[in-house]
């Protein structure tokens, strides 16, 4: 067997020639209180251990009980793809030994899924539609965790997230670059985030990839040989894994090597993936129906009632936002790809605020805000109904924008109203003609030089003017008031 050493940047190799095919399978984990088949709650974050219970533990003589909360999410998500919702589908066996995994099986689907084949349209970085065939989507229960960082040589079990409720998203062999993988996974994350089926926090493991890639010849129409890249949790790490296997991959081929069918794990300080274990096949698993649950089965009345609660989609969101407030398709993407964000805009604009002022104010000065502190929209200490405000004030030329950040941040640390401040530090912007001639005058007057100079062509003075200006008020004069007559002024020939 060769040895390869790939010591490089990832996605550094030529691929000339070569066609690399990527298939993902996507861990959602399902926002219900309690666990697949158990009472337990699934909260984040709680001590170890300490939401078990007898069912999650194997314990002899314990039986499950399946989460009816769950089936539907899961049929929620099918509908959401426009994916085949079978009558019925089966709960499995599969069997395998890791120490965070109890009972020795794992409760899974197999044959008989919950979501049949479907497909999720995503946007390609040319700007074309492409759709991603998704082959199944199935519930099955979570494992626990292993944990190695406490005590050299010794590992700890966590089994609190033993038995919580898993949709696995599995898609055809489609994709056919990293950044496409990326593309696809951030629609699915928007989605099901949407559908509030998930909290979509990759650092908490609720929205976990594995990756499946291989590659080929391009003149070649058989798969090559697939590596499995286990547990992403990152989209920059899944990024980088999928360009350093694509790059292994060739490398060895171009050596006169072979791929082995195998399961790795990505080491983002080495930026390398590294070799876990062989990879199993299904049968190695011993799949058999789970005796101790029965066949789920669903009435038509049933799934045509989950349709009637679908919520408005990312894509069809985006598609209203640019049709009804003219945003562009940039703009329109930025905030529907965060439903809390897009529903933030809303609450503002329904305040009849103009949409593009909402909007850069929402991707701009809000945002920024929000990632120097760390905060989710959920958080900011800057409501949509406050932000109105702001920028309603910008909006009747109360203010100008420049003076509307600085009562920003404010607003971020105080409970002062957005008019309370205006009025405390004066800062109504200054409107009347006559008193912006004034400014503009008394500018001249300190200046006869430059206004000389300007005046036998020197036009690069004009930005000093407008500054002075500016500086003159205090920054309150109404920009496009002072443009249109600051070059009335500048253009006369009346003489100070």
């Amino acid at each position: 067997m060769l040895n390869h050493a790939i010591d490089k940047v990832p996605g550094s190799a030529q691929i000339v020639g070569w066609q690399p095919v990527i298939g993902l399978e996507v861990h959602v984990q399902l926002l219900t209180k309690s666990k697949l088949f158990s009472g337990s709650a699934t909260a984040y974050g709680a001590d170890p251990n300490t939401q078990v219970c007898p069912i999650d533990l194997g314990f002899p003589g314990v039986l499950p009980v399946l989460n009816a909360e769950a089936i539907h999410m899961a049929v929620k998500f099918g509908l959401s793809i426009k994916a085949n919702i079978p009558s019925y589908s089966v709960f499995s066996r599969k069997n395998y030994f890791y120490p965070d995994l109890p009972k020795g099986y794992q409760i899974s689907q197999y044959e008989h899924p919950i979501v049949g084949p479907g497909q999720l349209d995503i946007i390609t970085e040319n700007g074309e539609c492409k759709s991603v065939r998704i082959t199944r989507a199935h519930l099955e229960e979570d494992a626990g965790k292993s944990l190695h960082e406490k005590l050299d040589n010794m590992s700890y079990i966590d089994l609190n997230r033993a038995g919580g409720p898993l949709l696995e998203i599995v898609t055809e062999p489609d994709l056919t670059s990293a950044k496409e993988a990326i593309t696809y996974l951030q629609t699915l994350h928007t989605l099901v985030r949407y559908l509030k089926i998930c909290d979509g926090n990759l650092q908490e493991g609720s929205f976990r990839c594995d990756a499946n890639v291989s590659v080929r010849r391009k003149d070649q129409r058989q798969l090559g040989t697939r590596v499995e890249i286990k547990n992403l949790n990152s989209f920059r790490f899944i990024e980088k894994a999928i360009h350093y296997e694509i790059d292994r991959q060739i490398q060895i081929l171009e050596d006169g090597g072979s791929i082995s069918q195998e399961t790795r794990l990505y080491d983002a300080d080495k930026q390398k993936t590294r070799f876990l274990r062989s990879k199993e096949d299904a049968e190695d698993y011993r799949y058999f129906v789970d005796p101790d649950l029965c066949c789920v089965t669903l009435s038509n009345e049933y799934i045509d009632n989950i349709q009637k609660t679908l919520p408005e989609l990312p894509h069809q969101k985006n598609q209203r936002f640019r049709e009804d407030y003219g945003l562009s398709s940039y703009d329109a993407s930025l905030l529907t790809n965060h439903p809390e964000l897009a529903d933030y805009f809303e609450c503002i604009v329904e305040q009849k605020i103009p949409a593009k002022l909402a909007a850069n104010w929402v991707m701009g000065e809000l945002s920024a805000s929000l990632n120097k502190a760390g905060f989710g929209i959920d958080q900011s200490p800057v409501p949509a109904a406050r932000l109105a405000t702001l920028l309603q004030r910008i909006a009747d030329n109360t203010i100008s924008n420049n003076i509307a950040k600085g009562i920003f941040e404010i607003l971020w640390t105080t409970q002062k109203t957005v008019d309370e401040i205006i009025q405390a530090k004066v800062l109504q912007q200054v409107t009347d003609e006559t008193a912006i001639i004034q400014l503009i005058d008394g500018v001249f007057a300190e200046n006869p030089q430059q206004l000389t100079a300007y005046r036998k062509g020197k036009d690069k003075l004009y930005d000093f003017f407008f500054g002075q200006v500016m500086k003159a008020s205090g920054g309150k004069v109404n920009p496009q008031q002072l443009n249109r007559l600051l070059k009335e002024k500048l253009n006369s020939n009346e003489s100070l």
